[in-house]
């Protein structure tokens, strides 16, 4: 990302409003109060929009593309791409009205306009870079810029767009190209929570979290901002803020992880876990590997380790098909006898067929969820495993497989005991109470 340098030292708040932020006139007269009320603390604001609303809306995305399968089922995905784009371009426009009736100098600019640049991989583009210079014109004349998010132009001119999650990433890779002091994500919630709050009706919202924490909750089942945005706003550590756009609640924020002297304060050092994740309809995969028995003499002994290095190759062929048919494997165990993971529910039949392919008998466990223990305040604690065995042990949730990292401690459990686990986890920490 290019570091912006303006003709003047500005205050650039990048603030992004999703789908349901934009969808009436009434959510967009709250837009217009947030966007205010940057104004007035001084702020220059850069504005990005999803398109209005979700499926089914008229301008949403997904009913645009829809609207271009009626005509022929293969739309190449070029076309596809520029049509795609048309949902955050009638917003962004809408949005820039709705500013300038409120008395705002508002200018809106397509995510080629204002300077992303991506790869041609259309529909799931890469940003290559961001040229800073346009938006930058723009707020030194002082006006409000409105983004359309969610896409940008190849090096040729041709519409890409960011794939799920692109007006994350639009806004993240806009606020660190204009060194913004701030980036503000808002939704319809009114931030990170401990947990589900569909699961877990005393979950409360976390005031401070890392960026860490927050990358590993949503890789974890989190769904409130997507991975890319945050790892694009920590490469130059710029605070993001999840709010409520229909609230006044102070929302989430994610700050730094390491030393130096931070924007914002640093998140509570006292804490060991800080949130439960789920994540349902999953399925163990076990993949067994028929072993001679060891001998006793050194010829069986040599066969027995060829036999294993020959074991290990096929294990690696079969892991890359896999890999080719995008296939992503979670809570990987190897011991020479078995190989555990787990994988959606919905990839299963495809993944027996390639493991058929190599000979190797499998066995299947659907119905699983995996549920997530995670914190930064783990790292180097003894005693958290035994917390987690304890709480699920308490509640009556068999633990069916464990992995875990520096972050987390995740347990695949059966699907019917996803709520009482995830609250056992949640009350055996005290999260609710933090």
């Amino acid at each position: 990302m290019t570091k912006a340098t303006g003709e003047r030292k500005m205050r650039i708040i990048v603030q992004k409003f999703g789908g349901t932020s934009v969808a009436t006139s009434k959510a967009r007269a709250r837009v217009t109060e947030w966007v205010v009320k940057a104004k007035r603390e001084g702020y220059s604001p850069v504005v990005v929009v999803s398109a209005m609303g979700r499926s089914g809306d008229p301008y949403a995305t997904d009913t645009l593309i829809n609207l271009a399968k009626e005509a022929y089922h293969d739309t190449r995905p070029r076309e596809l791409d520029l049509l795609a784009s048309c949902g955050e371009i009638i917003s962004s426009v809408v949005v820039t009205n709705t500013l300038r009736a409120a008395g705002l100098d508002a200018i809106v600019m397509t995510g080629g306009q204002a300077g992303i640049i991506t790869n041609s991989n259309f529909g799931n583009a890469e940003i290559i870079r961001v040229d800073p210079s346009p938006v930058l014109r723009h707020l030194n004349e002082g006006k409000v810029v409105v983004v359309a998010g969610f896409q940008g132009v190849t090096e040729d001119g041709d519409v890409t767009t960011l794939g799920r999650g692109g007006s994350d990433t639009t806004a993240a890779a806009l606020g660190v190209a204009l060194n913004a002091d701030v980036i503000e994500i808002y939704t319809d919630v009114d931030g990170i929570k401990t947990a589900d709050p569909r699961l877990v009706p005393d979950a409360r919202t976390i005031n401070t979290i890392t960026y860490e924490e927050i990358l590993q909750m949503a890789n974890e089942g989190a769904k409130v901002i997507h991975p890319k945005a945050v790892e694009i706003a920590m490469m130059r550590n710029i605070p993001l803020r999840i709010k409520c756009t229909f609230s006044e609640a102070p929302g989430t924020l994610i700050t730094y992880t390491f030393e130096g002297p931070p924007k914002w304060p640093a998140v509570p050092g006292n804490r060991t876990v800080t949130g439960i994740t789920h994540m349902p309809n999953v399925a163990q995969i076990k993949v067994y590997t028929p072993l001679k028995a060891h001998g006793a003499d050194r010829n069986q002994e040599e066969e027995t380790q060829k036999s294993l290095r020959k074991r290990g190759e096929t294990d690696l062929l079969m892991f890359k098909k896999l890999a080719e048919a995008g296939i992503s494997l979670d809570m990987i165990s190897f011991t020479p006898e078995v190989k555990m993971f787990i994988i959606q529910e919905s990839l299963v039949d495809g993944a027996l067929a390639i493991i058929s392919e190599f000979g190797l008998e499998a066995r299947v466990t659907k119905g699983c969820s995996k549920v997530s223990v995670v914190g930064s305040g783990m790292r180097g604690v003894p005693g958290v495993m035994a917390n987690v065995v304890e709480a699920l042990e308490r509640a009556g949730v068999p633990i069916i497989q464990t992995s875990d990292s520096h972050l987390t401690i995740s347990c695949l459990v059966s699907k019917e005991h996803t709520e009482k686990a995830v609250r056992a986890l949640h009350d055996q920490f005290g999260l609710a109470h933090v």
